[in-house]
Formats: structure tokens, sequence, C-alpha cells
């Protein structure tokens, strides 16, 4: 197979990588200022007014989502990979500041007011590639709006409680459109006038350094969190396992049914005020008037419900019921955020199986499957390689390695399922061949809305940032139209397990003839090409998780059918 990896069209991006990294071994901080004229000279297809005097919000918007809110009081953002890191430092025990989240990227940080510092754990290099570009593109368009505001501002920036009371000339001061406002305050929301006074007030001057950089800090942190896993279920250190990147709730649902088992309880939650779209949708439902499947829409009210204050009170009796079915849920409070759970597969209760699997399968030996299966919160970028490897060495065996994610799509739409068969990992400079254990048929009898795919070729990207226009065009011509994070690492670490070398660089890999099942299944979460700022959205909607559980009942039916 002749394979065109571009060269000239990713020099830029190459100086960006190497620029920033070159920086970060100083011992001592780096200012943002010092990468945003590289960061504009790449010409991200994320970035693409990186440059242009006029703010780009789809940009901004992007960072603001992947960074905790207290972003815009920080003077100081540092990396390590462990708590341990930021105590050899001199930070002390970081695990007492607030911890702090982002709506739309899970990675565990922790903010000390008094400093004005964040520090943020690292699974691996991936995050780096990740942090950076978003720090940087969030400082060029803030201080935009700097730069705008300091010409003078409406009185009264915008009315405290609804977008629609915007001043009129703020959208030309800040030569944005209204639209674009109102997503701005849907993200703010009551703190939309504070955040735009204190940028009016100052620019913003971050300042980065990283800790420590090295590999075995990397692999430190990595069996640090599998530590966990073996204490809390020592028994998965000498069983049969199936491995899976997925996420926390979906495999756990149709193995385990808590949700189904509660739809009295959630139809009482639908007849509360503010629910009516959905009520409607589950009498549609309920009378064969809507094509949307029963489990699914259970599935999403259920996540709803808890988010509630009477809903909360319910997740300690699912994590019960749970554990009563042999479901462990394992947090990681002291490592990277990536969440574990171990199934066994010989205490599931075949009668609360998703009823799609029991039409399907016979469950009525589940019992005598001494196996068990092995769900993680699905890793950033390389942090995939080290938490495969570190599993592979130290359960009694792998029986399957199956990964669930969400991609970037140059030819579907949101809501459809890639089925790979080559993947091109920019990490290792490897294309993968392999042979995917799925095929469209395997998920098409789960799906409503979408259409799922097969036959694809995946690219591993560095980060999300770390693309332009020119590079993604060169390998839409060569046929790759899957776009993600994580394929790549996981087929490295999957060729480490079946040879006896570590994985090559920059060359075709033959991964035909494994000993164990290989499957990998993409969502489309966003469509790059046809417009950047899609992907400024944090989750999927309900009719995006019709892809999710397609990708998920392909994953069970697999395993529980081996």
């Amino acid at each position: 197979m002749e394979r065109t990896v571009p060269t000239t069209e990713s020099e830029e991006i190459e100086l960006y990588l190497r620029t920033y990294y070159s920086l970060l071994r100083t011992t001592t901080e780096v200012r943002i200022r010092t990468l945003e004229e590289v960061h504009s000279g790449m010409k991200s297809l994320l970035h693409p007014d990186a440059r242009a005097m006029q703010p780009d919000l789809a940009a901004l918007m992007y960072a603001l989502l992947r960074l905790p809110e207290c972003i815009l009081d920080v003077q100081q953002v540092v990396m390590g990979q462990s708590p341990e890191v930021f105590s050899r430092a001199g930070f002390g025990d970081v695990t007492t500041w607030q911890e702090v989240t982002a709506p739309a990227r899970r990675r565990r940080c922790y903010y000390n007011q008094d400093g004005d510092t964040l520090a943020c754990l690292i699974a691996s290099r991936s995050d780096i590639d990740d942090l950076i570009p978003i720090l940087t593109a969030l400082q060029i368009e803030l201080n935009k709006f700097h730069r705008l505001l300091s010409r003078g501002k409406p009185a009264g920036i915008s009315e405290v409680g609804a977008p629609a009371s915007f001043t009129a000339g703020l959208d030309s001061l800040l030569e944005v459109s209204n639209d674009d406002l109102e997503r701005l305050y849907a993200i703010w929301g009551d703190n939309f006038d504070a955040n735009l006074e204190l940028i009016a007030t100052r620019p913003l001057d971050l300042r980065v350094q990283l800790l420590s950089g090295s590999l075995s800090e990397y692999r430190r942190a990595t069996h640090t969190w599998w530590n966990t896993i073996v204490q809390t279920v020592p028994a998965i250190s000498e069983s049969p396992v199936y491995f899976v990147s997925s996420n926390t709730h979906s495999l756990v649902n149709v193995l385990a049914g808590y949700p189904l088992r509660q739809a009295s309880q959630l139809s009482g939650f639908l007849e509360q005020p503010g629910n009516a779209g959905l009520l409607n949708e589950w009498k549609d439902i309920q009378h064969g008037r809507s094509e949307s499947n029963r489990e699914n829409f259970l599935y999403y009210v259920w996540k709803k419900f808890i988010q509630t204050p009477l809903g909360a009170a319910h997740i300690a009796s699912q994590a019960a019921d749970e554990r009563s079915l042999g479901i462990t849920r394992i947090p990681s409070p002291r490592s990277f955020d990536v969440e574990a759970q171990v199934i066994d597969l010989s205490r599931l209760n075949p009668d609360y199986v998703d009823p799609r699997l029991r039409q399907r399968i016979d469950l009525h030996r589940l019992p005598q499957r001494q196996a068990f299966i092995l769900n993680i919160d699905y890793p950033l970028g390389q942090a995939a390689y080290n938490i495969l490897t570190e599993a592979s060495e130290h359960v009694g065996q792998i029986l399957g390695v199956y990964i669930m994610g969400k991609a970037a799509s140059l030819n579907a739409v949101v809501g459809d399922v890639m089925i790979p068969g080559v993947v091109h990992d920019e990490h290792s400079q490897n294309t993968y061949l392999y042979q995917n254990c799925f095929n469209a048929s395997a998920v098409t009898p789960f799906m409503v809305f979408g259409a799922a795919l097969d036959n694809q070729k995946a690219l591993t990207v560095r980060g999300t940032f770390l693309q332009s226009m020119r590079y993604m065009d060169v390998f839409y011509r060569e046929g790759y139209t899957d776009i993600e994070m994580e394929a790549g690492p996981y087929l490295s670490a999957v060729f480490e397990m079946h040879r006896p070398t570590r994985h090559p660089v920059n060359e075709i890999v033959n991964l035909y003839g494994l000993p164990f099942d290989l499957g990998i299944l993409h969502y489309a979460s966003d469509t790059p090409l046809n417009k950047a700022r899609n992907l400024g959205a944090g989750s999927l909607s309900y009719f995006g998780m019709d892809a999710t559980y397609a990708a998920t009942l392909a994953i069970a039916q697999r395993i529980l059918s081996l």
C-alpha cells in the first residue's frame, strides 16, 4: 500500500511543537506571549483568524469550554504528572487547593486563589499538546477583546439575566455578531459582565511551567493509577480481561440496566416543569409515534435526572445496585482523571441486560464466564498507550481490545459511526493495518438516526489545534476522513502486546493475526471542514446518543457472544 504523509504542509506545525517543547525545558516560567506568533503562523484549522484584528469567537469559545472558569483570574499555569511532582517543586500539596473542572475537557486541575496559580495533572505529552495551544488561543483572543474594549464601552455592558438584553453597540464594539455574544453569554452566564470588565482592565499575560517532562514520571503516574485498580479488585491481576476504552455510563447502563428499571421514577421526573419537550417525546415513544429508541431515551433522561437535587439522591442507590452485580467503579483521586470500571461477567444478571442484547444473545451462560471487563473513561492521546501497556502487563490475559470514542469526520455527518481498518498515527508516524472485528452490520441494527461507515481510514492527531487546512486536505485526498486522538497510541501498545520489540517509527505496520480481538469504533461529533465552530460544542445532543449507544451495544454484543 502506498502511503502519502504531508511534509512541507506540516512545517509550521512542527515549528510550533519544537518551539514550545524547547521553551518548556527551562526550569523557569514561559510567557505565553512568546508563542503567539508561531501559534498564529501555524494557520490552525481551529483558529483560522488568529492573526486577524477582529476576534475569532469560535476559537475563543472552544478554549473557554476546555479550561476551568477561573482561568481569567489565573496568572500562572503549572503542569505536572502527580501531586508528588508539585510537592517536590515547592508548591506543597496541591490537592488541598480548590479542585476546578472544565465543561468539555477532563483534566484534574487545582486552583490556588491566593497565588493565582492553576496546577494541572497531565497523563502524557498529549496533555501538553492540548493545553499549550488552548492557552495561547485564549490569550490571543481575549487580548483582542481588551484592545477593543479599551476604546471605551457602552454604559453598562449588558443587563444581567438574559442575553437578549445586550446593550446596543456591544456587538459593534467587539466586532462580533449578536449571535456570537449570546453564545459567549451561554458560557459565562451571570459572570458575563464581570468577565468583560476584568478583560477591559488589563491584558492577559499567562505564564506556563512544566515541572517534569520525563517518560519515567508519566510511567510512574500511570502505575499509581493502575495500583488503585488492583488494590480495589485484586482478582483482575490473575484473570482474563476484555479491555474497553469508552465512557463511564453507556457500557454500565446496557449491562446493568439500572435506568431502565427506574422508568416509573423517570416518568414522574418528566412531568415536572421545564421538561415539556422531553415529556412529549416520551409520550410519542410510548404510543409508537417516534422513531426514537425507548432504552436510549431513558438512559438520556437518567443522566439529566441525576444532575438535579432530587436525582442526586439516587446516585448512591445506583452504585449499590451495580456493586451487587459485580460492577466496581474506581476513581483516580491522586492521579490523572481517568475513571475505571471493573465488571465481573459472572455476576451480571441476564434479566437486567439491555433488551436489545437479550434478543440477540443467549445470556444464560453468563454465570460461567470467569472474565472481567476493564472499562476506562477514554484518555487523551498518548496516555492511551501508557494505560493499555500498563494493563496488558499486569492482568492474567487480554482477550480483546475495544476502542470507542469521538472523532471529527471529513465525510460523514454528526451522529454517524465510522469503522476504520487503517490508522495513520502522528505520534509514531506509523500507518497501522489491522482486521477490525466490527463492520457496519455489527452497528447498524442498533442505529435509528445515523449511518455506520466501515472500511474507513483514520488519522490520529497530536492535538485539536495542531492541524491546518492544507494539512487536512492532503490526508483527505488520500482517503483519511476519520480524525481523532487515541487510536494510534492504542495500536502502538497493541503492537507491543503481540511482538517482542518496541513499536517501530515511520513504517507501515501489519497487525493482522493478533491472538486477541481488536475493534475500533468512532462516532462523529463534529465536521471541521464544514464549520470549525461546531467543534466548540461541549457535548452531543440526545440524538447524538444514538451513535454512542449503537457503538456500545456492538461492543457489548461482541464480548458477550464470544
